[in-house]
This record gives C-alpha cells, sequence and structure tokens, in this order.
C-alpha cells in the first residue's frame, strides 16, 4: 500500500479513536505532503496533480521530524519542559513512517566503503575536504532515507580527517 494511504488510514483510525494528537500530527504531515505536491506541480509546470512517491514522502516526514527536534531543543533551552516532551511525544509518532535508522556502525561500514571507492582517502588533507560533498552525496543515496545527512557529514568528516 502506498505511503500516503496508509497515512490516510492511520489518521482516519486517530480520528474515529479519539487520538488527538495522533490526528493532529498526522493532519499537520498530510497537509505538508499535499504543499510538496502543490510545489513539485508549479515547479514542472503540471496541469494535472503531482503526486510524491513514497521516497519523496519520506523526505518529508524526515523534514518534519528533524522541525520537531529542532523545536524541542529550543524548549529545552528556554526552560519549557513540557512544550519538549510534546514535540518529542510528535516524534515518536512520525518516526513510524520513516525507514529504520540505520545504526553508527552500519553508516562507518558504508561510508569508509564510499571513501575507498571515491578514492578521497589517497588525497591530501586539504583537497580531501574538498571531496567530502561528493563522499556524502554518495552516501546519502546508498542509505535512502536510513540515516540523517547531519550523521552522515560528522562520520564523513571524522573518516575524512584521519
Amino acid at each position: 500500500m502506498p505511503l500516503k494511504e496508509k497515512l490516510q488510514q492511520e489518521l482516519n483510525s486517530a480520528l474515529k479513536a479519539h487520538e488527538d494528537l495522533k490526528r493532529l500530527v498526522l493532519s499537520s504531515l498530510i497537509s505538508a505532503i499535499h504543499n510538496k505536491e502543490i510545489e513539485k506541480r508549479t515547479v514542472q509546470k503540471l496541469q494535472e496533480a503531482a503526486e510524491l512517491t513514497d521516497e519523496e514522502i519520506i523526505k518529508v516526514v524526515q523534514s518534519e521530524i528533524k522541525k520537531r527536534k529542532e523545536a524541542a531543543e529550543l524548549y529545552q533551552k528556554g526552560g519549557r519542559e513540557e512544550l519538549a516532551q510534546k514535540e518529542k511525544d510528535e516524534i515518536n509518532i512520525l518516526i513510524q513512517y520513516v525507514p529504520e535508522q540505520m545504526n553508527e556502525e552500519a553508516l562507518r561500514k558504508i561510508i569508509k566503503e564510499t571513501i575507498q571507492e571515491t578514492g578521497a582517502k589517497d588525497l591530501p588533507a586539504q583537497a580531501r575536504i574538498k571531496e567530502m560533498g561528493k563522499v556524502i552525496a554518495s552516501v546519502m543515496t546508498k542509505v535512502k532515507g536510513q540515516a540523517e545527512g547531519s550523521e552522515v557529514s560528522k562520520i564523513v568528516k571524522e573518516e575524512l580527517s584521519k
């Protein structure tokens, strides 16, 4: 079943079960997906509706998770624990709709392999940093939503500076 249909069914279930937080989170997610579809249609200058692929929907979900993580951090810094907890609860709902995140060990292995494939390790220190973008892009296509870009970037930088 396409992810968009699954989200709509989950929203309907949350409405019937009076799960207010889940209903709120899913309706805002579906709205964000709809906005992305409008953006896609506008960019591609299409007359008919543009549907997002499951992969594109996962990117929208990850974006929503990232927004909530940032908000939770800001609330914690401001001493607003109850609001930070609400954001964390929303993250726990959203996280169900993205692929399971890769552990650091597996991610590090893929990054090391990619560095070898690109030949970035054999370059002088200054040139390695310039190759960082290519390595990150290559890794991100391999992990397809199973790792956050910030985590990939951090590990690539560590590996290239060794």
